[in-house]
């Protein structure tokens, strides 16, 4: 578990983080973009926590996730497959957005960078 460690205190964080943006900004900036920035990073330590040793550079794998589901936004699978108003449509969104793809892309980045920098010995 203490490998696990670090990923499962960032999940936790990151998810809080998430919750109050949602709950609590109504702004133009980091609600919209910020919640997109640190999805990617939340999903990969979630990742972390149940993976801990493979793949190799799970922020990449993590943004193609998100281009996924932005695909899926795009051509209306949510509408297409009558989840409208349902949690997966909450969960995989409604609306595409080529800045959510630039949002996802950071957060990815971002993620990588930590866990290369300072998460080093926390995977086997």
């Amino acid at each position: 578990m203490r490998p696990r460690l670090p990923y499962l205190i960032g999940a936790v964080v990151l998810l809080l983080v998430e919750i109050l943006i949602g709950a609590f900004l109504h702004d133009a900036f980091i609600r919209p973009y910020g919640g997109d920035i640190l999805v990617i990073p939340l999903l990969a330590a979630i990742w972390r926590i149940v993976f801990p040793k493979k793949p190799r550079h799970i922020g990449l794998y993590m943004i193609g996730a998100g281009f996924l589901a932005e695909f899926l936004q795009l051509i209306g699978f949510c509408r297409i497959m009558g989840l409208e108003g349902t949690i997966w449509a909450v969960i995989l969104g409604t609306g595409f957005s080529v800045l959510d793809l630039l949002c996802y892309i950071v957060g990815g980045v971002g993620f990588e960078v930590v866990e290369t920098n300072f998460f080093r010995g926390c995977r086997h």
